[in-house]
């Protein structure tokens, strides 16, 4: 099952604003701090200005940046990032105009900020999804939006969605068979000893009396 396990929500709203973001959202992924209003301020157009700083907001909510479409962002994150850099919103419009651009800035915003590629961070994923599932209940959804957020908190691009989806996949079940086998190994160490007197108790009361196994209670 690699991706058939996803909800159509969880696939609408991968590496896409699937809702416009609430206040909050918008405070803490889009509000700029001083490093990213000077370097949006450096650029030299407004269209490039707001298009710089509407991306680094992006990855940092959604884990990915929009290069394909830079623009397709709600109106409410293009006004509430232009008021901060006191440029008009429909100067986006303009920011595509030149396709290398959203390349160009997507790959300072990564450099600055220190984002990795989803191969750098994998292992380190996998790791953190392992011990979910040593730790809790959680099924394959779960574990997947767990995924997400980590990737996000942790600068790690996203993956394709597929990509991510057979990875959770992979990982539920080796480690449950893992846990299995180290409760089954656990269980005959501790087990054994005790069976083994148990059986010599016997042995030496006979089958008529258990009073000599007292102590195996």
């Amino acid at each position: 099952m690699p991706v058939e396990y996803l909800s159509a929500e969880q696939e609408a709203r991968y590496g896409r604003f699937a809702t416009e973001p609430s206040p909050g959202e918008l405070e803490q992924f889009f509000r700029l701090d001083t490093k990213a209003l000077d370097l949006a301020r450096a650029k030299r157009r407004p269209p490039t200005r707001l298009g710089w700083a509407v991306q680094w907001g992006t990855v940092r909510m959604l884990g990915t940046f929009l290069t394909e479409d830079p623009t397709a962002v709600p109106a409410s994150v293009v006004r509430f990032v232009a008021e901060q850099l006191g440029i008009d919103d429909e100067h986006l419009a303009e920011y595509g105009t030149r396709s290398q651009t959203a390349y160009e800035h997507a790959w300072e915003i990564r450099d600055e900020y220190g984002y990795r590629d989803f191969a750098a961070g994998e292992e380190e994923l996998r790791e953190f999804l392992a011990a979910r599932v040593w730790s809790s209940l959680e099924g394959p959804r779960a574990l997947f939006d767990r995924a997400v957020v980590w990737l996000v908190n942790n600068r790690v691009l996203l993956p394709g969605v597929t990509t991510l989806a057979r990875m959770v996949a992979a990982v539920r079940p080796e480690e449950n068979d893992r846990l299995y086998t180290a409760l089954y190994e656990g269980c005959r160490m501790t087990c054994a000893p005790r069976w083994s007197g148990y059986s010599k108790c016997l042995r030496r009361s006979g089958s008529r009396s258990w009073s000599g196994c007292d102590w195996a209670r």
